[in-house]
């Protein structure tokens, strides 16, 4: 009877451990099932294309955001991602602490997984700024201020009020002119356009010492300034590229006799929203601190802003004796080393035309 009562009770726990363990199994497989339809419901989610309430929006991730921040400013800006879908989606895919800071534009059409993969890669927006050679700073001024898509902080500074939210050293100069490296700047939208002022600044610094640490001996510059003003004078004078080092030879040896620049462009700033287009003979008469004809050296300030190959030229300028050019038209110059010469190059290539 004791042997029966065993077996009995045997065959119950055994039933009992099938019965678990097939509850297990349907637990299991029910687990499963909801992951692999939860699984298919994000994929679905996650690859589905967005319709946005414009073609084309963009939306600033701020710097330091968690990715619950992220979301919620991706939904705040327009992008309609469900924020918790776009939480677990970030985790699965181990990008949480990969998603950066900046302003990125969003087309209708995109997938959640696309924009988070755009934001992983710190695909944002890069808007231009592009300064040009020669130009004048209230030429890049104004350029910058009609740039939308930078934030216009230097609205209403004067140019000693630039230099000083700059940082820049020369603040004590008579102006700002020159200071600024012309070059193509990139940056995100809303950038506070004392940030491309504050890179030009340093990029012309770094051009002129570079350019200084390798001139030539024998100079009559006797700081990188005095230089820079030459560079900017060179830079307008200058319609053709091989002609720099040419035309920066002319004007470093008119400064070791003492022989006036005698050029037009210093005339043409000096003279400002005066100068109706063409230099007339009571311009070259009229004294300004910038009117090279009737002041000796050189002007006291910078011009332009000179580039690269302008500044490479004056500090590294022609082996040449020449003291005077005059332009073909064409773009290219003609050098003399004595007035006779030059009044017969004026003679073939101005009154002759």
């Amino acid at each position: 009877m004791a042997g029966a009562n065993k077996y009995y009770m045997g065959s119950i726990r055994s039933v009992f451990r099938m019965s678990l363990l097939k509850k297990c199994l349907i637990a299991a497989a029910s687990a499963v099932v909801i992951a692999i339809a939860l699984a298919g419901g994000v994929y679905y989610w996650a690859t589905k294309p967005m319709q946005l309430a414009t073609p084309q929006l963009d939306v600033t991730i701020k710097p330091h955001s968690s990715l619950r921040s992220v979301s919620n400013q991706l939904s705040r800006g327009g992008v309609p991602v469900e924020p918790e879908l776009f939480i677990l989606m970030t985790r699965v895919l181990g990008l949480s602490a990969q998603l950066k800071s900046g302003n990125y534009e969003f087309k209708s059409g995109i997938t959640p997984y696309e924009v988070l993969q755009k934001i992983a890669r710190g695909d944002v927006n890069e808007y231009v700024a592009t300064v040009i050679e020669g130009w004048t700073l209230q030429k890049m001024r104004s350029e910058l201020d009609a740039n939308s898509a930078l934030t216009h902080d230097t609205a209403g500074m004067t140019d000693t009020d630039l230099l000083k939210a700059i940082g820049a050293a020369e603040v004590d100069k008579a102006s700002a002119e020159g200071l600024f490296f012309p070059d193509t700047y990139l940056f995100d939208k809303g950038t506070s356009d004392l940030t491309v002022y504050r890179r030009a600044y340093r990029l012309m610094q770094q051009r002129l010492t570079e350019a200084w640490n390798a001139r030539a001996p024998g100079l009559p510059y006797k700081t990188p300034y005095e230089a820079l003003i030459m560079a900017s004078i060179v830079e307008k004078e200058t319609g053709r590229a091989a002609d720099r080092p040419l035309v920066a030879a002319v004007f470093a040896n008119r400064l070791r006799i003492g022989m006036p620049l005698q050029t037009d462009p210093t005339v043409i700033y000096g003279l400002g929203p005066s100068y109706a287009g063409r230099l007339k003979k009571k311009d070259l008469q009229t004294d300004t601190p910038y009117n090279t004809y009737t002041r000796m050296g050189l002007p006291p300030t910078p011009i332009a802003l000179p580039g690269v190959a302008s500044l490479a030229a004056t500090l590294n300028p022609a082996s040449s004796t020449a003291l005077y050019f005059v332009s073909r038209g064409d773009g290219s110059s003609i050098f003399s080393d004595n007035l006779g010469d030059h009044n017969k190059a004026v003679d073939k290539y101005i009154r002759g035309q």
